[in-house]
This record gives C-alpha cells, structure tokens and sequence, in this order.
C-alpha cells in the first residue's frame, strides 16, 4: 500500500495564518509538527506500508522537503504539478508512477491538512477498507457526522447488504454536494448519509481504468506529463504542456459518482478538514470557558474563543465567540459566525495587490528563511538565517546594494572576484551589479542583517548566475 498524500491546497479561509506560499497544510495548528508532518506520522504501525508519494505544487517544494527530513522517516517521492488541475488528475499521475515498476498497489489517498483524532480508528477503517479494495473496489471512508453541517459533502450509504463485500463496507447509493441547513439535517436524521472525507483506498489499476471509462482525457494528459517528465534534485516534476492539457476536476466528479464500484467504510475518529478558524476551535482543547488559545494569550470574561497570538501578548476582554488571530504582519478578529467572511478579505487584498495574502513577513526559502523587519523609501532590512551547509545562489542586482552584518556563526563570501570569510560581528558591502553569493560552511545556523538600499527592492531583481537548488 502506497500513500499518496495530496499536498496542493492553499488553505485560504485560515488567513492570515494561511496564506499562497505557505498554506495551513504547513502550519503547526494544533501541535508542534505541521498538518502535513501529522499526516504522514499517523500512518506509522499500518502494515506493508510502501514510503509515500507527495504530490504538491512548485512552490512548496523544498517546504514538502524540508518538513520530511525533519521527521526522520523513509525518503518519499515528491511530485510537482506545474498547474492547478484539482485531485483527479493528481491521483491519476500517481496511480500511473505507482505502477510503473510492474506492480499493482493500493493507494491511500489522503489530504495533507486534515485532523485525526483517534488514530487506531483510522487504522482499523483503513484494514477493513483493504479486502474491499483487493477486490476491485473505489473505497472512501464516509465520516460518522456529529452535525448538520453544511461545509461538506455526504454519501449515502445503500440499504440492504452486498454478499460481495465484507459486512463493515457498503456499497454507495449517491454522492451528494453541500446542501443547505434543512436538507443536512435531514440527512444526519436519517443515519443513512456520511459527510464526505475525501479520503480513498483502492487499486492502482482499477482506478485508471475507470478513470479511462469516465474521463480518457484526464488519463491522457497524466501519461503526456509522467513520459515527459524530469528528475529535479528530489522531486519529479511533471511536463507542464502534457499536464495543462488535462481538464480540471475532482476524483469525486470524474469517477466516484459514475462509478458502480463505489464503496464505503463508516469512518469516527474525531475527523475535520479544518476548513475554518471555527473547525480548527472545535478540534482543539479549551479551557473552562470553552476558549482555544495558541502564544502568548490573556481573556478576561471571554467564552467560545480562538485566540492565536504569534508575535506579542494579546489580551481580550469581555468577548464571546470571536476569532483573533495575530501575525507579525496582520491581525484579523472576527465573530464566529461571520468567520466565512475572511474568502472575502483574502479576495480584496488579492484584488488590491496586498503581498500578505501570498507571502508571512517571514519568508522560507531552500537555503533557510529571511524576516522583512524594517523598510522605507529606498531601504529594506532583513533577518536572515542560513541553514549549515546551505548556499544562496550566485547573483546579481541591478538596483540595489547590500551590507551583511554576521551575529553569529561564519559565512563564505563571494564579493566580487574575491572569496573570504566573515564571522561575528564582523561585515561586508556588495555594490549595485557586483555577483556575489553566500554560503555557511559551518554546523550551527547563520545569521545576519541585510540592509539594502537602492531604487527599487523587489525580491525579483534577482539574476541568478548559479544555484544549487535548481531554481532561475
């Protein structure tokens, strides 16, 4: 069995802690580790379990990377969609990288930024999801629903028993979009309807070939872009013109309501897709008061709350069922009730040209990560940290000029034509269009303050003479 973790989502609704270049999948929510690290360490105690294969896009990649070495697991396989094509095309590269070796596995589908509770539940779901799958069936796990919600999907299961399924699975009757409240209260009433997970376990092959019945064009496009792709460093990066062919659409529109081989297996595990800031509230402890808080957080007379303080103290008083969120660049605070509002918000600072609805003030590239902590007119100063062994690219600027100021650990300098160290407390000056690069040939972290000053600072006045990450 091979999971195939679905890494591609952008986590909008959970802005500004979510944002395009760092989306919640990435975040640590509701631990120490991230979303996606939790994803991949509940699958551990599974059985004939094969290293993973990650799908993301382009920019997440040294993140998706970064995050597995810090786990310490079995190498996975990341594969990079050059565009959005949503999840059917995705699982259909998969499916077909998965059998290229001759074999036929089962893959686990899952989402990197969903919440499990209870992981021997999941496990045991997942082993009575197998012989189903054996079989030939397109298994999903249908969630036992606690509520009328009207965020999700629901699969109704189909009445009567199916001789050729083991008892714990049932076959699908329907696949329903989110309804509105009076007809997801009904469906909850009926103890007939599930809320729709989208997660899947099934064999490669019998996924694709009733993805070639339903949908040949998406099938058609996944092999343009799996024959034509390219070994990257780590990743496989998948041909963009094949895979831009390929329509957009979902495993569930382009094969699992057509299917007649849909199964299910009932799934209560303490599941959400922490969709919302009030789904992240409901999956996390509270106090006596019901509040959520993360940081440095102090309530007076608050109930109901989710409070995240990321940077400095932030008190609240005298609030019920409000959302505030602080970040180092923004703070949103909300009611609870009106939280669908942020797709709003983000869709107004994209409209605007807003950097905080892509970037945090804090920025993570391969080599380490950089903190905008100060600008003006004609100058920018940054935090940056370099991870040991770690080199920033070979460049140029045309508008600008930088001085580094080490604070601790020794950087290798290029300035010029002239290659030196420099250490704590100690500094260098780069004019405008001299090449230089830095690297940290040390074993600790680097860190230092860039002071640019020039007319324009833009992080795309970058030529790249030479990088060891691949990027242009």
């Amino acid at each position: 069995m091979i999971p195939v973790i679905l890494s591609g989502g952008s986590g909008t609704r959970l802005w500004p802690l979510s944002r395009a270049k760092k989306p919640k999948q990435f975040l640590p929510l509701l631990n120490e580790k991230s979303m996606l690290q939790n994803t991949l360490l509940r699958l551990k105690g599974l059985a004939d379990l094969q290293p993973p294969l990650i799908i993301c896009n382009e920019d997440h990649r040294f993140m998706v990377a970064e995050q597995i070495r810090e786990l310490a697991t079995a190498q996975a396989t990341i594969m990079l969609e050059p565009v959005g094509r949503n999840t059917a095309p995705a699982i259909a590269v998969a499916a077909i990288q998965a059998m290229a070796g001759g074999e036929d596995p089962l893959l686990l589908i899952l989402a990197a930024d969903h919440v499990i509770k209870d992981i021997p539940a999941f496990h045991r779901a997942i082993e009575l999801a197998i012989p189903a799958a054996e079989q030939g069936k397109l298994v999903t796990f249908g969630i036992v629903p606690t509520s009328a919600h009207t965020g999700y999907g629901y699969i109704r299961r189909a009445e009567g028993s199916d001789e050729t399924l083991p008892p714990e699975v049932a076959a699908v009757a329907q696949f329903y979009e989110k309804p509105d409240f009076a007809t997801a209260k009904q469906f909850v009433d009926s103890g007939d309807y599930f809320w729709n997970s989208g997660m899947f376990l099934f064999k490669a092959s019998r996924f694709l070939a009733e993805l070639q019945q339903f949908a040949p064009a998406i099938v058609s496009a996944a092999e343009q872009a799996l024959a034509k792709a390219a070994n990257d460093l780590d990743f496989i990066r998948l041909d963009k013109a094949g895979f831009s062919t390929s329509p957009s659409d979902s495993i569930d529109y382009a094969v699992m309501e057509k299917s007649a081989n849909a199964a299910m297996v009932a799934l209560d595990a303490g599941w959400s897709d922490v969709g919302s800031w009030d789904a992240l509230w409901d999956v996390m402890a509270k106090d006596e008061q019901g509040n959520a808080c993360r940081g440095d957080v102090l309530l007076e007379q608050c109930k109901n709350s989710y409070v995240n303080a990321e940077e400095r103290l932030v008190a609240v008083i005298g609030l019920d069922d409000v959302v505030v969120v602080e970040t180092k660049d923004a703070v949103l605070v909300a009611g609870k009730a009106h939280i669908q509002g942020v797709k709003n918000i983000v869709a107004k600072l994209q409209s605007y040209g807003r950097t905080e609805v892509d970037l945090h003030r804090e920025v993570f590239r391969p080599w380490g990560k950089y903190d905008a902590i100060d600008s003006g007119n004609r100058y920018q100063v940054k935090h940056i940290t370099v991870k040991p062994g770690a080199k920033l690219s070979v460049q140029m600027h045309h508008h600008r000029a930088e001085h580094w100021v080490v604070v601790s650990g020794s950087a290798l300098v290029r300035n010029g034509d002239k290659e030196f160290m420099v250490t704590e407390n100690e500094s260098t000056y780069i004019p405008v269009g001299v090449i230089h690069s830095l690297e940290n040939p040390g074993k600790i972290p680097l860190e230092l303050i860039e002071v640019q000053s020039g007319s324009y600072l833009g992080e795309d006045d970058i030529v790249r003479f030479e990088d060891k990450y691949g990027r242009n």
